[in-house]
């Protein structure tokens, strides 16, 4: 159905509640019992949409989930809340007032913006998505926030904003687009079209080659939970051609500080591991500097000291061993330990964690666990074993 118009009447309302929290394996059987008394394309469509609210649910909240609308695409590129929350906190905290939200998808940033008091114009060009848009807004109590407008964002006067937020669209048909200029709208139109405004933040993937990156913005990764999310290049907030990462929740944000490389050195008692957002912003040599520590390999981004020193941005563990790369000598080490559960991390190497595992585990599994690093030492593949340092070092997320 490419209308969800039809499940805002009584009788998609009704469908949409008979079918809320059906398991993926119930749809059938359940789908069959509806056709008799309903549409059949209606009925499909209220399934399809419960699925789609479950997948959601991640992102946005159970209770949110349950009562937005949202197209295949839109669930897969919208924005996680916690960090569409964080931007919006930053925006309000820049004295935005109003923003043009160009191609808002299903509205998830539009939502963010509105509950941080934030006026939004709200632009995709595509119907069904800008209808899902609209109705969200409606949905959450929105509405008089968010003005939502089906048009190209590169025909929208802008001119009455105090600033302009982009997402442009960095997926084909063929799959996720990496080159910055194939997004939908190519980043050079957006960032035109954030120079032209007083403020502005361009969302863009975390991948994103730092040589690619404006002279004027201030490039900031975030990650959530450990996991990196995005990339945000902020026009008219903070220094232009600073880097930052910032880490939630909390926010912990990692100002960079233009150090050099950090020096390579033995491999000492504890081994650091730098949440993903810092290895993406390139500041691994900040947090170098913050607990002592060097890099075990030029391209390798963990570092090593001698002693444990707490930072929110990388996770530390004790190393007990550093054996070259032989997997009979991992499993008689881990088989002599008692090990019978195996964390493996890996920077370096080609080789499967779940591989490994499956190599390295005996049948009789001991109660004890372990980690293991696959990586390089001063250029030799090299697997390092140890495990959590303590609380008192790990308030950052593993990458």
């Amino acid at each position: 159905m490419n209308d969800l118009a039809p499940l805002l009447t009584a009788e998609g309302q009704a469908l949409l509640d008979a079918v809320r929290g059906i398991a993926p394996a119930d749809e059938l059987a359940v789908a069959t019992r509806l056709r008799r008394e309903h549409p059949a394309a209606l009925v499909s469509a209220a399934i399809g949409q419960a699925g789609l609210r479950r997948r959601a649910a991640v992102k946005f909240g159970a209770e949110d989930a349950d009562r937005m609308f949202f197209t295949a695409n839109g669930v897969e590129q919208s924005t996680r809340a916690s960090v569409a929350g964080y931007r919006a906190a930053r925006m309000r905290a820049l004295g935005v007032a109003s923003v043009a939200d160009l191609c808002c998808g299903i509205g998830g940033d539009a939502i963010a913006f509105a509950r941080a008091g934030i006026r939004v114009l709200a632009v995709d060009r595509d119907p069904v998505t800008a209808q899902a848009a609209r109705f969200n807004a409606e949905a959450l109590g929105l509405g008089e926030l968010i003005e939502v407008r089906e048009a190209d964002v590169t025909e929208v006067d802008t001119g009455g904003c105090d600033a302009v937020f982009v997402d442009p669209a960095r997926r084909g048909g063929r799959g996720r687009v990496f080159d910055p200029e194939a997004y939908s709208p190519p980043l050079s139109w957006a960032v035109g079209a954030a120079l032209a405004a007083p403020r502005a933040a361009l969302k863009i993937a975390p991948g994103v080659p730092h040589e690619a990156i404006p002279a004027e913005a201030e490039a900031e990764w975030i990650s959530d939970g450990g996991d990196v999310k995005e990339a945000v290049l902020w026009f008219g907030a903070g220094e232009p051609g600073a880097v930052r990462a910032t880490l939630l929740p909390g926010p912990r944000t990692l100002l960079g500080g233009g150090l050099p490389d950090p020096r390579v050195r033995p491999v000492g008692r504890y081994l650091y591991e730098p949440d993903g957002a810092v290895v993406r912003a390139h500041l691994v040599a900040d947090v170098a500097r913050e607990v002592g520590g060097g890099l075990i390999d030029e391209t390798i981004a963990y570092v090593t000291a001698d002693a444990l020193l707490p930072t929110p941005y990388a996770t530390a563990y004790e190393i007990t061993d550093r054996l070259p790369f032989n997997v009979k000598k991992l499993k008689a080490l881990l088989r002599e330990r008692g090990v019978g559960i195996l964390t493996v991390k890996k920077r370096g190497s080609a080789v499967e964690p779940e591989e490994l595992r499956r190599k390295v585990l005996s049948k009789d599994r001991g109660p004890h666990s372990a980690t293991v690093f696959l990586t390089r030492v001063a250029g030799a593949p090299t697997m390092l074993v140890g495990a959590p340092a303590g609380p008192a070092a790990t308030a950052g997320g593993a990458s």
